[in-house]
């Protein structure tokens, strides 16, 4: 599909670049392919319960931490100390008065150790959780802003005990309650790590009893007492642990031979254990390289580390200072663009694009980096900073770098995500409306998610999504970006279609229907600014998504772009379905009629799927079928199987409000049978209820009706609905299924 606006700057130039970034070779031994990480851990089975174990495993021995160990299993609830009791209040007492959930505040310096200690304690008291312990980092939440999103951190939460995006509630306190009901019964472990504006952090506090809310950030922690936060301050590690740390990870042999130097090492580096362990491997790379030589250019260090408020800084930042200067010239080229990078995380294929590396010399960069303790791998194949490390990379490459690097860098890394993300949006659907054509700029490239083993298209946007929008942020402050800003974000819709990330689905579009605007791409603004109103009507803000319907409207005109227009309609209609069925019909027509006249047949057919529906709602379900059966036999010659069952399933609804039993029977049985084969259960669930209350209704086999609302219960649970219990207490003394 091509619209105005649809080209790019340097199309040539960067079908070129993307050649090298997708068509890399392939590393079998490890988790890169084809330029991406493909190592998405798999959706769970339906019906399987979910027990999270997501908080980062401990890489390092942790010295000197017992103290802090022994105050958090003080902290523990009852019920969960040493795992004992089930945390149904078996074990009550006048002792057991008090809370039955824990609640814990860590606050200290970046650095000093909060993530290993929460670590260390949660694998010494895995069994005081059998119910799981779930792991949210709110320094990814938002990107480049360490404060996080609550209202996603508690999308997170119900995500990682099971419950489907199509079920997560869009606002903050339903999400709030959501997480309540689910917690109930269970006991789990929940830490939010970085947390740094803790403002509501008390309200993600799990409700089962012997739970336990770990929150680790800096100072700004303490409020969380009024909410019954216990605080901890974790302090930088004593001389004689700083030296153990040292010795465990350089030789003991070493710190023994010159116990003077060692000393004066632990303490330039005051204490915190991320630039001991910078120290450490550089004496453990370097034999030749004494504790003496070490603590003298440790001494005489003159750099400092912008933004650190450490107190005794100086000596942090030179620790990162002198490893940096110790790397081969890739390594340290590698390190300082990637200070630039802006999203959490990058894969190998995200570094070669970055530093414009070739990927047998990245990978050997990367290698480097992590043994220089200068890059931490995580536990998905992919890399990642510590917050320190990544300001003093920063620093280096505005020092070191051109003017202009950073704007080259985030060109790079914004084609690459442009690319990939359109590859992943077509394997997904390739007949879906799009604006950009980006169909030559890709002919050359070769798909990865063709490949074998290759990840699912959403999988892999679901594990890259802060990423992409990272990215997004950063080009769009970049003045020649616009083109690339807009298609990226049309491109990136289809992940929220399957995960409802609201807050970022809306803040992608709006970023890219500002970009179109500066492109002067009005098919593009239309585009973006109609899909925009989808994330608004699902947050409530329905003024809001009717002002962007408003502009959108207006910018298809001006585009002149008939399927622009059609969908614009189709958007219009799904917001006027709320309030006034008259004004949704007749903006479906509209939508019908434009498509049809472009001879976009799939286009056509969806608006004449939401138009049946429109029909049989507005007490006219005759004509309703009419509009229906057409779409259903549009949308199996366009080969959408998930669609033409939903028509279906709505043809079947039609049938029943005209008391055409049989053929509402039948309809939607089939429509269930082809929902199930697609995967598509939430749909399939919904049909299956419609046709077990048709059959109760009309005296049908109970069996038949009992069957059909246990396969809908059992899609329910699997996906956290709130639905379950309505049908748990539905079933509740009916004849079983036989």
């Amino acid at each position: 599909m091509t619209a105005e606006g649809a080209g790019g700057p340097d199309r040539t130039a960067a079908r070129n670049d993307l050649s090298g970034i997708v068509n890399g070779p392939v590393v079998q031994a490890g988790t890169i392919h084809g330029g991406i990480t493909f190592r998405v851990e798999p959706a769970p089975p339906v019906g399987t319960h979910v027990t999270p174990d997501e908080i980062p495993p401990l890489t390092v021995r942790l010295i000197n931490r017992a103290e802090g160990l022994a105050t958090l299993d003080g902290w523990l609830a009852p019920g969960a100390r040493d795992g004992d009791g089930d945390g149904n209040g078996e074990h009550e007492d006048d002792e057991d008065n008090r809370a039955s959930v824990g609640f814990a505040a860590l606050h200290g310096p970046p650095g000093v150790g909060k993530t290993a200690l929460v670590s260390r304690w949660s694998e010494r008291g895995r069994r005081r959780f059998p119910d799981g312990q779930i792991y949210v980092d709110f320094a990814t939440l938002r990107g480049e802003s360490a404060g996080g999103d609550v209202s996603e951190a508690a999308r997170c939460c119900l995500r990682s005990l099971g419950i489907d995006d199509a079920y997560i509630p869009a606002t903050f306190a339903e999400r709030i309650q959501r997480l309540r009901s689910r917690s109930a019964g269970r006991r789990l472990l929940v830490f939010l790590d970085n947390v740094s504006q803790p403002g509501q952090a008390a309200a993600l506090i799990p409700k089962g009893k012997g739970s336990f809310l770990v929150v680790a950030g800096g100072s700004g922690l303490g409020e969380l007492a009024a909410d019954g936060a216990k605080l901890m301050a974790v302090e930088p590690l004593d001389r004689d642990s700083a030296l153990e740390v040292l010795a465990d990870r350089c030789g003991a042999e070493r710190v023994a031979a010159d116990p003077a130097s060692a000393q004066r090492l632990v303490e330039l580096c005051d204490g915190l254990p991320v630039a001991l362990h910078v120290v450490a491997a550089r004496l453990a790379a370097k034999v030749s390289l004494t504790l003496a030589a070490l603590a003298a250019e440790l001494a005489d260090e003159p750099r400092r580390l912008a933004g650190m408020s450490l107190g005794k800084e100086r000596s942090v930042a030179a620790a990162f200072d002198l490893a940096y200067r110790e790397l081969a010239p890739e390594p340290a080229r590698l390190y300082r663009l990637m200070g630039w990078y802006p999203g959490a995380t990058f894969d190998a294929g995200v570094a070669a694009v970055a530093a414009d590396l070739d990927p047998e010399r990245t990978a050997d960069a990367l290698e480097a980096l992590t043994r220089a303790s200068l890059l931490e791998e995580t536990p998905d194949g992919r890399f990642r900073f510590h917050g320190l490390v990544r300001l003093h990379a920063g620093e280096r490459a505005t020092d070191e770098e051109a003017p202009d690097g950073r704007t080259a860098l985030v060109r790079r890394v914004t084609l690459h995500y442009l690319a990939l993300t359109a590859l992943a949006d077509r394997a997904v659907r390739l007949d879906r409306l799009r604006i950009a054509d980006l169909g030559p700029w890709l002919s050359g490239v070769r798909d990865p998610f063709a490949a074998p083993g290759a990840p699912r298209p959403v999988d892999w946007l679901e594990a890259e999504h802060r990423n992409i929008l990272g990215v997004l942020r950063a080009a769009a402050r970049e003045e020649t970006l616009h083109t690339e800003v807009w298609q990226l974000a049309e491109a990136f819709t289809v992940l929220f279609l399957h995960h409802r990330h609201l807050g970022d689905w809306r803040e992608s579009l709006e970023l890219g229907a500002a970009a179109a605007a500066e492109a002067m791409a009005p098919a593009a603004e239309a585009r973006l600014r109609s899909l925009l109103s989808r994330p608004l009507m699902d947050l409530g803000e329905y003024g809001a998504a009717r002002r962007e319907l408003d502009t959108a409207q207006a910018c298809a005109e001006v585009a002149d772009h008939p399927v622009v227009r059609a969908s614009v309609q189709e958007f219009s209609g799904r917001y006027w379905d709320r309030t006034d069925p008259a004004r949704a019909m007749e903006a479906y027509r509209n939508a019908l009629d434009l498509n049809t006249a472009a001879n976009e047949g799939r286009g056509a057919a969806i608006a004449a799927y939401f138009l049946g529906r429109a029909q049989d709602a507005a007490g006219h379900p005759r004509e309703a079928l009419h509009t229906l059966r057409g779409a259903h036999d549009e949308l199996i010659a366009c080969e959408d199987p998930r669609m033409a069952a939903r028509a279906q399933a709505a043809i079947g609804i039609a049938h029943d409000h005209l008391e055409e039993t049989d053929e509402a029977v039948r309809a939607l049985g089939e429509a269930a049978v082809i929902l199930r084969e697609e995967k598509a259960t939430h749909y399939e669930a919904q049909a299956l209820v419609a046709l077990a209350d048709i059959q109760e209704r009309s005296q049908g086999d109970p069996r038949e009706v009992r069957a059909r609302l246990e396969r809908a219960l059992e899609i329910y649970e699997a996906g956290g609905s709130p639905r379950a219990q309505e049908l748990r207490d539905r079933l509740v003394g009916g004849e079983p299924a036989g």
